[in-house]
């Protein structure tokens, strides 16, 4: 028999990111902890709101399973000295509850992780206990094992939480299960909603537990919450004469934030609206959580909906919130209209305040270089005079707007506020833009910068800040990463991986030129390792990052292949390579596990040996004539590649080596010691193998 078991812990109000986290851990601790006492159970359903988190097990069984197994303890050398047992022997029989007499040698053989050798083995019986005995013990141990971004203490207790805990229930079907924490004994008494069904009620049972809470007005589980709390958000949006704002993170903020939704509209002055849509949006959601309402053409109605706990006199919430929206409206005007009075170049001077880092720094000299690299890289790529020009104007004032005094109140619209900034003061829209995107990509999977000089920037930005800071011993250690550089790493490597396949010129950049180029902007500053040393350290935490792209964009064995001993330098061309070998895995090519074995044979025959393409007059035998002919064409197909189908038709040249070297393989003694002619066959082995590792390492292949 199997019944359901809950555990709900009400506390003082949870922020919204104490309830997501725990409810992410608790179905693991919970499994962990039944899996240590051997309970079987069902689906683990964790809930949660802003008072309370809570656990549902279903189908937990009544008692633990009997136990009759024979185990194996330590050695005999070290649980038997002189024909008598020792501490071990004793502390091993006690562990199986047995007596040392009947304990047993026996032999073993090896076997996975079985020692081959002489062990004792004991046999442990166990009757399997009932359910309602351990349960309460364990919910207790689990309740002091969720973790929290910070805990707390209160009262004369010990015990810490996220918040004051107010009450428990432990139900095991019908039954009650008793269980302390905190100071608090458990019982089947729960609380409604604060405002909507104040006071506290019973719970008949514990699959009972979801529909009692619908009652009294408390959405326990967080996807029905937040589906109702939408489709709530998206009527009163529509009632307002639009759409609400689309934004992920507003969602599951306010989602846990409440425990039945509610939605107030809530208005402010068109006048408002003359301020950018980014401006209205960020002080909306700033403290607030608001949502905007905007129009099919994503410009802004005077309104916002704001997702609220209760029910009960919408109005006057409406009019707090009012007042509230209107007075950092009010700010965010003053603030727009003071920003507008300063010059770009007055900003930019102000630079020269703010340290990017003691030792590389003030952000006005990082700008220099970035001025300076991105110049270098317009060249690089060959773009107009005038594009360069932008591009130097770009990086120029890519970061006047952290001085600005919008953007320190709303530390996120950086580059946004630049954007319209610059275009109030004349700027081209061109260079406003890049000011804008020269940021992105914004995260894992944000956009990169869409146009060449918006690209241009951003990569100088993220290649002074990896290239400084590896020169002066900032790499990331373990999990300390406190400039980003993975993040830079990652957004530098997708500019170039994506805009290649827009504009080819960025495929021709090679990581070597640009760390050296970056690296050159420091030549006024006092680094801790020379330009050699930091591409040496740089280089291969760079690779790295490469692979994980390159097994995103194909699989993890096929960035395997391209990645060892192939050529990173340009991430584009590597790019090219994965997904070249990528088509042909998954189109099922016959010929490759040919090209997995004749690599491994040739890694091994001829790795003593130099590479070197002879001629065919060097041989005597046919055989050596022809696999002259077919190495001599893989080694032109694989010469430059640079796009699929270039890959592809090197594949094609390898398919037929690899055949060619299976006959040969299969035929004739490769490395005959009485042919004169092998160490020049050798050498010409190894110049194939050396062609086909252009490619990739077969070897490698899954």
């Amino acid at each position: 028999m199997s019944k359901t078991l809950l555990l709900e812990i009400g506390t003082e109000e949870l922020p919204s990111s104490f309830v997501d986290a725990a409810r992410s851990v608790l179905p693991g601790l919970v499994r962990a902890k039944f899996d240590g006492l051997r309970l079987g159970h069902g689906r683990i359903h964790a809930l949660g709101t802003a008072r309370r988190l809570a656990v549902v097990v279903e189908e937990v069984a009544e008692r633990q399973p009997d136990v009759d197994e024979e185990v194996v303890g330590p050695p005999e050398t070290a649980a038997f000295k002189d024909g008598s047992p020792t501490k071990a022997a004793e502390a091993f029989a006690c562990k199986l509850g047995v007596e040392t007499a009947t304990l047993r040698v026996v032999t073993f053989e090896a076997a996975g992780k079985q020692k081959a050798g002489r062990f004792v083995v004991g046999r442990r019986e166990e009757r399997g206990r009932d359910a309602r005995e351990l349960l309460g013990k364990a919910l207790g141990e689990l309740c002091g094992e969720i973790p929290f971004r910070k805990s707390m203490r209160w009262g004369a207790g010990t015990a810490t939480f996220g918040r004051p805990v107010q009450w428990l229930v432990a139900l095991f079907d019908t039954e009650t299960v008793d269980v302390s924490f905190a100071g608090v004994r458990s019982g089947r008494t729960s609380m409604g909603h604060r405002f909507l069904a104040p006071g506290p009620f019973e719970l008949s049972a514990a699959d009972a537990y979801v529909d009692a809470l619908r009652h009294k007005h408390v959405l326990v589980d967080r996807d029905e919450r937040a589906t109702t709390m939408m489709n709530r958000v998206a009527a009163a949006a529509k009632a307002a004469g639009g759409t609400h704002d689309p934004d992920v993170a507003l969602v599951n903020e306010n989602a846990s934030l409440v425990e039945e939704p509610y939605v107030v509209t809530g208005s402010f002055d068109e006048t408002y609206l003359a301020l950018p849509a980014s401006v209205i949006r960020a002080v909306a959601r700033g403290h607030q959580k608001y949502f905007c309402v905007q129009k099919a053409d994503a410009s802004l109605l005077p309104c916002y909906l704001a997702v609220v706990n209760t029910a009960l006199d919408p109005a006057r919430i409406a009019k707090g919130n009012d007042r509230v929206m209107r007075a950092r409206l009010a700010d965010a005007k003053f603030f727009f209209e003071e920003d507008r009075k300063a010059t770009l170049e007055s900003r930019v001077d102000k630079l020269q305040g703010i340290v990017f880092h003691h030792r590389l720094g003030t952000v006005r000299e990082k700008v220099a270089r970035i001025q300076t690299l991105a110049g270098t890289l317009a060249k690089a790529l060959g773009l107009a005079s005038e594009d360069t020009k932008a591009v130097e104007r770009a990086a120029y004032l890519c970061k006047f707007d952290l001085v600005s005094l919008m953007v320190g109140e709303f530390p996120e619209l950086q580059g946004d506020m630049g954007f319209v900034y610059a275009l109030n003061a004349g700027e081209s829209p061109a260079v406003a833009k890049a000011v804008r995107d020269h940021y992105r990509p914004i995260g894992a999977e944000g956009a990169i910068a869409d146009d060449d000089i918006s690209a241009c920037v951003a990569l100088a930005d993220r290649l002074d800040t990896l290239v400084g800071c590896f020169a002066v011993g900032l790499s990331p250690t373990g999990a300390a990463d406190p400039f980003a550089l993975r993040r830079a790493c990652i957004a530098t490597l997708r500019t170039l991986l994506e805009r290649s396949q827009i504009n080819p010129a960025f495929a021709t950049l090679a990581l070597s030129d640009l760390f050296a180029w970056a690296y050159k902007g420091f030549s006024h500053t006092k680094l801790d390792l020379s330009q050699a040393e930091t591409l040496a350290k740089i280089q291969p935490f760079t690779f790295e990052r490469l692979r994980g792209l390159l097994a995103s964009a194909t699989e993890a064995h096929v960035a395997e292949v391209v990645s060892t001993n192939g050529e990173l330098n340009h991430p584009a061309y590597a790019l090219a390579r994965a997904k070249g070998i990528h088509r042909a895995v998954t189109d099922g090519k016959a010929w490759l596990a040919k090209a997995r074995t004749v690599a491994k044979r040739l890694s091994g025959i001829s790795k003593d040996s130099k590479p070197v393409l002879h001629g065919k007059d060097a041989f005597e035998k046919a055989e050596d004539a022809t696999l002259v002919d077919v190495i001599a064409n893989v080694d032109a197909s694989t010469r430059e590649l640079r796009t699929e189908a270039a890959v592809h038709a090197a594949l094609a040249q390898t398919e037929d080596l690899a055949a060619r070297l299976d006959e040969l393989f299969t035929r004739t003694l490769v490395n005959d010691p009485a042919d004169a002619r092998t160490p020049l066959r050798l050498e010409l082995l190894s110049y194939g193998a050396q062609c086909m590792l252009r490619l990739g390492d077969f070897s490698k292949l899954a």
